[in-house]
């Protein structure tokens, strides 16, 4: 495809498609007084609207350079000690959040033309509630964090297939076999934004940010879309 090509399918492609997305009505005056409700309250809505995978959400961190990366993980729980996601403490992720504990997450529920943006500093879990974590999901999930590696250079592809095979062995056999280098981060941010998305696109964007650095009570304020 070049780039005239792309340039105009680009054009052809329209956000908030009225068949299949619904705009619904925010009022900022009836948020509650904290993020967690909202957030709990919105992603409820997602999952009734079908969004596919509402879970999963962008995670952006900075390497010891100050240069950013982005990628997309799963959501594994969200309550008063934050918004939690795991991974290899060897992995790119987990090196950089290991040099630079600070990080942003941004949820996208395009079915209902929300997104909601958090940031603040990130810390580990203890690792028997990491385990406890990772022993709760899916064979498949045990089986990947077995394989370990992660971020790693990779030889070639049957250097995979043979190290996957041998790890879904394991997590068949050993059903709890540890993963020592699988980390629970949780994100406890300074900061949450909620955009509901609008049709005359009048955006709502409601912000919430902690009082003092560390404190349990937040102000909000309205953002110009």
């Amino acid at each position: 495809m070049g780039g005239t090509d792309l340039h105009e399918l680009l054009r052809s492609l329209r956000v908030w498609d009225e068949a299949v997305t619904e705009l619904p009505p925010f009022d900022p005056d009836t948020a509650p007084g904290e993020p967690l409700a909202l957030f709990a309250r919105w992603f409820a809505d997602a999952v009734t609207a079908g969004q596919t995978e509402p879970h999963t959400v962008s995670l952006a961190t900075a390497d010891a350079d100050g240069l950013p990366d982005v990628r997309v993980v799963m959501l594994h729980g969200a309550d008063a000690d934050g918004w939690s996601f795991a991974s290899h403490a060897g992995s790119r992720k987990g090196r950089h959040l290991a040099a630079r504990p600070y990080a942003a997450l941004v949820f996208y529920w395009p079915v209902l033309g929300r997104q909601v943006r958090l940031r603040g500093p990130v810390t580990l879990a203890p690792a028997g509630q990491a385990q406890a974590d990772l022993h709760a999901r899916s064979t498949g999930a045990l089986a990947a964090a077995l394989t370990g590696r992660q971020s790693a250079e990779l030889g070639s592809p049957d250097e995979l297939a043979r190290a996957s095979q041998a790890a879904w062995e394991r997590a068949g056999r050993e059903p709890d076999a540890p993963v020592p280098s699988w980390t629970l981060y949780r994100l406890r941010p300074d900061e949450v934004e909620f955009f509901q998305g609008d049709a005359r696109r009048r955006h709502v964007r409601l912000t919430y940010r902690r009082t003092a650095p560390g404190a349990d009570a937040w102000h909000t304020r309205l953002l110009w879309p």
